[in-house]
């Protein structure tokens, strides 16, 4: 396109395209400096500005802001464009001044037009420089911008992930969009409308649709123009709609008359400013970035560690060298298998297999990965096994596909896994552990998870190898995908391969894996995490390993009736709301079922609407209107029972193994912040028990066989206990300790009478403020929940924090805590970040203030049900016995206990759970046996 005479290439940059792009791109990871500020925004933009100086060399460049107040002429035009728009968040606001420093620190300069967005300032801009003789482009990942391309203005979207930036021209922009001209992207844009923006669209017409329309008709106005070649719903919108479409239009038109000055001199790109480079990166700590510009090492003189607020935990590195490492690293690109220098072994003869075992059982700790031929660890079978104790070093061992053949070469590797010498070191070992069990080899303590090392060090980031590779190493693995093929039905498996095809791919992960344990433990070290990780964490893996091999028995008989039965109460249900409504619809459509309610019926003047303008039905939105008309409660009851059919009683049964019939959950530890256990394939954590009808469905979970029954076992009232614990009030302890049941205890506190007198009606509000402070109930919501005044509520809730006024005191300590330290700690130190804690967004900040309080209750929580579980556990070890803890669903452990052990077990798993943790107030454990889990619970 370029010419030696017209070689001038004019960038302009959208500066809040890519802000947001970047902010949200480390959503999951924040980069916080050792300030304490979040500086994902300013990083992001200014990689993406490097990118765009070092690679596309422009001649002249600009970054275009939009003004404060937004655009002036569409709002104008219609109130409600960008209207509903979520406020920006604090990591962006706190960054805009850091980010103009460092454009100017660039030498680049900064346009703002009031009363017009960016896009309108860079669509005038572009047309202005076409016309004298410049290739401009449009930095920006904004599809708004296709209407603006022409050979001679081009979007720019800046690369991510390691990918290269994409520019698109005419022909690129109609490939996108199915277009036969770039003129038609405008009249595109108002068809589909942008909620985003607020545009509205035309209603029911989407990306496909809308282009489809346009080929046929070439515009929006020559669609109006010839409705009578249109059908159905489609015909009555366009006819009925010609206003919303054309003003979406013209919402969407890019202006291209902004009066603008384009000072050619200006925009010439100049050298920075090397004391201003200096300056802004050393107060971001941004030193790669020094490195890249300069050529010259920063000093970065940060008060302390980086992680003076915890946020080295969140980038899980040490110190400043190594997060500067990292993003040096990003700056430049990945490595990978091809550009490093590894030394990977095929090892495939008895002989080759010795020497390795003997190399592995003189080290002290190794890494080790299985291969197989599929996810389900139940049944998979190994294809290979590697080994790594040296970076850039590994093995792989092939296994035939045979299974006995298999087992005999695990077998050669026994003295390896039931070493208690050698640390066994890998990525998800739960799953390794599994896979290892059906060939009949435990794998023996000790034990180095990197997945669990990397959840206690950063619980809310991702915790995949791949990931973890990346981010720490700088290093993008094999894909998966380039040996067995994309996901899907015709993805292939480890055991169509020959060793040969595999072996590379084995050997990195297990040398990555070990790389990866070299970064976390040195972090696993710390005060706050070691014990978590060494006595509670790992011995965990190999109880979940085992529970998820045992799995439950299932009734599938049972939900089969069940599911008959739910089906005639769900055809009665819909006849009578219909009947109620006084017409024909379908219940299970919520614009139909908003129709009903709020035009027809008109049981609420108030009724709210969702983004896409029908009436909102969500079930907290019928619940506040339970009392309005009495079709509300009949709906809500046949959503139940919908939800109740379609997400429990029918999948349960087909889940059943095939070899066993039964039902096998996979526990994980790596998901929740607080440190709950979560579980899926079911989801058993989220079995109902509330109502009626979901308690119905633990019917279904039986015990093994007439041999055994179930027994459930959970801690009375562990919350409160916890509350207790952490905040040592004196009234709350002196209850917990004398055995009085807690919600009469603070009833007969809080409405100043005896013990012996207090009402059900006065315990049952007791208990409403008991729970309720966990969550930060306010008045309005006591009052709510228990159908009185907020008056009388806010009484209530003062009364309660007078007789217990140290558990007010501990709840305001832990927002104090963690606006000073940026986290909150259970009793055994697991950490919860609160980034948000300080937030100038009061919405923001006050659902960060809520978590202070209930990450380090509901975080014990999580801990002592962790601790009871290994107590039980090595007990059931000690005494040999034939029961099996098999489920652990929040604060509840469920068994299948041998008829024959009924009193050991008993005896044993209370006192287990009793004595698992030594807190200021006694953990009391409750069970009860039954044929089923729910005779049991």
């Amino acid at each position: 396109m370029l010419t030696p005479e017209t070689d001038k290439k004019l960038f302009l940059i959208d500066a809040y395209a890519i802000i947001f792009r970047a902010y949200f791109a480390f959503a999951k990871n924040p980069r916080i400096n050792s300030k304490g500020l979040n500086t994902s925004a300013a990083f992001g933009f200014t990689n993406s500005l490097i990118d765009v100086l070092k690679k596309e060399k422009p001649t002249h460049i600009a970054v275009v802001f939009d003004p404060p107040g937004g655009s002036v002429t569409r709002k104008e035009s219609y109130e409600a464009y960008k209207a509903h728009r979520n406020e920006t968040p604090e990591g962006i606001i706190t960054n805009i001044e850091p980010i103009k420093r460092i454009i100017d620190a660039f030498n680049i300069p900064i346009i703002e037009v009031e009363g017009y967005e960016a896009d309108d300032v860079i669509g005038t801009m572009s047309k202005m420089a076409e016309k004298a003789g410049y290739l401009t482009y449009m930095v920006t990942p904004d599809k708004d911008y296709g209407q603006l391309v022409t050979e001679r203005s081009l979007m720019y979207k800046p690369g991510r992930g390691g990918e290269p930036a994409q520019i698109w021209g005419p022909k690129e922009i109609c490939e996108k969009f199915e277009l036969d001209s770039v003129d038609q992207v405008i009249d595109y844009l108002g068809l589909m409308g942008d909620a985003s923006d607020n545009i509205p669209g035309m209603p029911g017409i989407g990306p496909k649709t809308a282009s489809k329309l346009l080929k046929e008709f070439g515009t929006m106005e020559n669609i109006f123009a010839h409705t009578d070649q249109l059908k159905g719903k489609q015909k009555e919108v366009f006819e009925t709609q010609q206003s919303l479409g054309l003003l979406s239009k013209e919402l969407a038109r890019i202006i291209t008359d902004v009066t603008v000055e384009f000072n050619e001199e200006q925009l010439e790109l100049n050298d920075p400013d090397p004391d201003k480079i200096r300056a802004v990166f050393a107060d971001l700590e941004f030193k790669g970035f020094t490195q890249k510009i300069l050529g010259e090492e920063l000093v970065v003189t940060a008060a302390g560690k980086v992680n003076e607020l915890g946020q080295l935990d969140l980038f899980g590195v040490n110190d400043v060298e190594q997060v500067e490492q990292k993003v040096t690293a990003e700056v430049s690109g990945f490595k990978t298998f091809e550009t490093e220098t590894t030394n990977y072994q095929l090892v495939q003869t008895p002989e080759e297999r010795k020497e390795l075992l003997d190399l592995l059982m003189q080290q002290k700790e190794v890494c080790f990965d299985t291969e197989t031929t599929g996810l389900d660890s139940l049944h998979a079978d190994m294809v290979g096994m590697s080994f790594s104790f040296k970076a850039g070093e590994a093995f792989y061992v092939p296994t035939p596909v045979n299974y006995e053949a298999a087992k005999a070469i695990v077998e050669e590797f026994r003295p390896f896994f039931e070493s208690g010498d050698i640390l066994k070191i890998a990525h998800n070992v739960k799953y390794d552990l599994k896979i290892l069990r059906r060939y009949n080899v435990r794998v023996a303590y000790p034990m180095f998870d990197t997945m669990i090392a990397h959840y206690l060090i950063s619980p809310e980031s991702k915790q995949g190898m791949d990931f973890l590779a990346e981010f720490y190493l700088q290093y993008k693995p094999i894909s998966i995908e380039t040996l067995i093929g994309k996901k899907g039905k015709n993805q292939g498996n480890m055991g169509d391969l020959a060793p040969e095809e595999i072996s590379d791919y084995a050997c990195e992960d297990a040398d990555i894996t070990f790389r990866l344990k070299q970064i976390f433990a040195p972090e696993i070290e710390k005060d706050h995490l070691k014990s978590l990780f060494y006595d509670m964490e790992m011995p965990l893996v190999e109880i979940l390993a085992d529970m998820e091999r045992e799995g439950i028995a299932i009734d599938s008989q049972f939900l089969k009736d069940y599911s008959n039965q739910l089906g005639n109460q769900l055809a009665e249900l819909e006849t009578g709301i219909k009947e109620m409504a006084g017409m024909d619809f379908n219940v299970d459509s919520p614009k139909q079922l908003g129709d009903v309610l709020f035009d027809h019926l008109k049981i609420s003047a108030k009724a709210k609407k969702t983004k896409t303008g029908q009436y909102a039905t969500s079930e907290d939105i019928l619940q506040s209107l339970v009392n309005a008309h009495p079709i509300i409660p009949k709906i809500l009851e046949y959503r139940e029972y919908k939800k109740l059919k379609s997400t429990y009683v029918d999948p349960l049964p087909t889940m059943k193994d095939a070899v066993d019939g039964r039902i096998h959950t996979q526990f994980m530890q790596t998901v929740t912040a607080t440190g709950r256990l979560s579980s899926n394939n079911p989801n058993l954590q989220n079995i109902p028990i509330r109502t009626e009808a979901g308690r119905e469905i633990r019917k279904s979970f039986v015990a093994k066989n007439g041999d055994y029954q179930l027994l459930a076992a959970d801690y009375s009232q562990i919350e409160l206990r916890i509350i207790a614990a952490l905040s040592e009030d004196k009234n709350m302890v002196a209850a917990f300790q004398s055995g009085e049941d807690i919600h009469a205890a603070t009833a007969s506190k809080v409405y100043g009478v005896a013990l012996k007198d207090v009402s059900r009606e006065q315990r049952s509000a007791a208990k409403a403020v008991n729970f309720g402070i966990i969550y930060g109930q306010s008045a309005f919501g006591l009052s709510q929940n228990l159908g009185i005044s907020r008056t009388e509520a806010k009484q209530i809730i003062d009364s309660y924090f007078e007789q217990y006024s140290t558990v007010k005191t501990y709840m305001d300590g832990a927002i104090a805590q963690a606006r000073e330290k940026g986290y909150v700690e259970t009793i055994y130190k697991r950490r919860r970040y609160l980034p948000d804690i300080n937030s100038a967004n009061a919405v923001v900040r006050g659902f960060a203030e809520r978590n202070a309080i209930n990450a380090p209750i509901q975080g014990s929580a999580a801990d002592v049900i962790k601790l009871a579980m290994i107590a039980v556990y090595r007990e059931m070890k000690k005494a040999g016995v034939k029961s099996r803890l098999i489920l652990q669903v929040h604060d509840e452990l469920v068994f299948d206990i041998h008829k024959d052990e009924v009193e050991l077990m008993k005896n044993l798993i209370k006192n287990a759970m009793e004595s698992a943790v030594n807190l200021i107030v006694p953990m009391k454990a409750e069970m009860e046996l039954g044929n089923n889990w729910l005779e049991a619970h």
